[in-house]
C-alpha cells in the first residue's frame, strides 16, 4: 500500500474532523426534530409542522448547550479519561532509556516534538497513541510488546503511533469518540429508565411511552449511524499508519514481524470500554469475544492483521 504523503493525509484528517464537528450535531437535531413529530403525532390532536418547528425551536438552543457541555468536558478530560480506562502510567525516562531513546531519535527523524510515554503493565502485546495537541499526545506500550519485541520491531510500532499523531488520526477518533458517546448515553438512559423506572411500568400512560420508545428508537439509530462512521475511520487509518511507519523506519518488515507478534497475544484485561479499544495498534478485547457474528467485518475496529502483514510484506 503506497502512503498517500503526510501533509494530505494531515489535511484529509483536519477536514474530516471539521466534517464530523458539523455531521454529528447536524444527526443530534435531525434526530431530535423527527422525536417531537412522531411524538406529538400520538397527542389526541396532532400538531402540524409548523407547531413542531416551534417548539424544536424552543428546545433548540437547550439541546445545544447539553451537546457542546458534554463535547467540552470530554475534550479537556480525555487524556485522564484515557489513562483510567487502560490503566496507563507514566514511564520515565531513567526507567526505560530504550525506550526513551526510540522514541526520541524517531520523533527527530520526523520532525515532531517528542510525546509523553506511557506503560500499561500487563504482559500482552499491544500500544496506543493519543491527544489533541502538543500538550496531550501520548504513546502508552505494554509491558509485554516493550519485553518482547527487538529494537527494530518496537521502532516499527512506535513510528506506528507517531505516525497516527503526525496525521492527527488520535484527535479525528477522539472527536469522533466523544460524539458517539453522547447517542450512547441517551440510549443507555432511556433503556435503563424503561427497564427499571417508572416509565417501564407504564405510568406515564400509552402517549408518554410511546414517547420514550420513539426516543429510544432515534438514540439507537443515531449510535448506530455515528459507531459505523467511527469504525470506517478507525479501520482506514490503520493502514495508513503501517503505511506512514514503513515510510519512517524504512523497514516494512520490521513492523510486519511485530504485527504478527501482537496478533498471537494483544488482549489487555484493563480495557473494558470499545471506544478505547479501537485505539490500539490491534484491538485489545479481541481475545474476550468468543463468537463472530455475520456483521463482525462492518462493526470492526480494525483492518485484519494477516491483510496488513501481507501489504507490509509487499512493500
Amino acid at each position: 500500500m503506497k502512503y498517500i504523503g503526510l501533509q494530505s493525509q494531515i489535511w484529509k484528517n483536519n477536514t474530516r474532523s471539521v466534517l464530523l464537528l458539523i455531521m454529528f450535531p447536524i444527526i443530534f437535531y435531525a434526530l431530535t426534530w423527527l422525536f417531537f413529530y412522531f411524538t406529538l403525532t400520538f397527542q389526541d390532536r396532532p400538531l402540524g409542522v409548523e407547531e413542531v418547528n416551534m417548539r424544536f425551536l424552543y428546545a433548540f438552543p437547550w439541546i445545544t448547550l447539553g451537546v457542546l457541555l458534554w463535547f467540552l468536558i470530554a475534550w479537556f478530560t480525555h487524556s485522564s479519561m484515557i489513562r483510567a480506562a487502560t490503566q496507563s502510567r507514566p514511564l520515565e525516562r531513567k526507567e526505560n532509556k530504550r525506550v526513551y531513546n526510540l522514541v526520541e531519535n524517531l520523533s527527530i527523524a520526523a520532525g515532531m516534538k517528542m510525546p509523553a510515554v506511557n506503560v500499561i503493565e500487563d504482559d500482552s502485546l499491544n500500544a496506543f497513541a493519543s491527544g489533541i495537541d502538543e500538550r496531550t499526545y501520548t504513546i502508552s506500550l505494554s509491558r509485554g510488546i516493550i519485553e518482547k519485541l527487538n529494537d527494530e520491531e518496537l521502532e516499527a510500532v512506535i513510528a506506528h503511533e507517531l505516525t497516527h499523531i503526525r496525521n492527527r488520526d488520535v484527535r479525528l477518533l477522539i472527536i469522533s469518540i466523544v460524539f458517539v458517546g453522547i447517542f450512547s448515553f441517551i440510549a443507555e438512559t432511556i433503556f435503563r429508565s424503561l427497564r427499571y423506572g417508572s416509565l417501564g411500568r407504564g405510568k406515564k400512560g400509552n402517549s408518554g411511552g410511546a414517547a420514550v420508545l420513539i426516543a429510544l428508537v432515534l438514540a439507537i439509530i443515531g449510535y448506530l449511524v455515528a459507531t459505523l462512521v467511527r469504525f470506517a475511520i478507525s479501520r482506514k487509518r490503520e493502514y495508513l499508519a503501517d503505511a506512514g511507519a514503513a515510510e519512517l523506519t524504512k523497514n516494512p518488515r520490521a513492523l510486519a514481524s511485530a504485527l504478527r507478534k501482537v496478533s498471537g497475544d494483544p488482549t489487555i484485561e484493563a480495557v473494558k470500554r470499545a471506544d478505547v479499544a479501537q485505539m490500539f495498534i490491534e484491538n485489545p478485547q479481541i481475545g474476550l469475544k468468543k463468537e463472530k457474528s455475520p456483521f463482525a467485518t462492518l462493526f470492526a475496529t480494525h483492518p485484519p492483521i494477516k491483510e496488513r502483514i501481507r501489504i507490509l510484506e509487499q512493500f
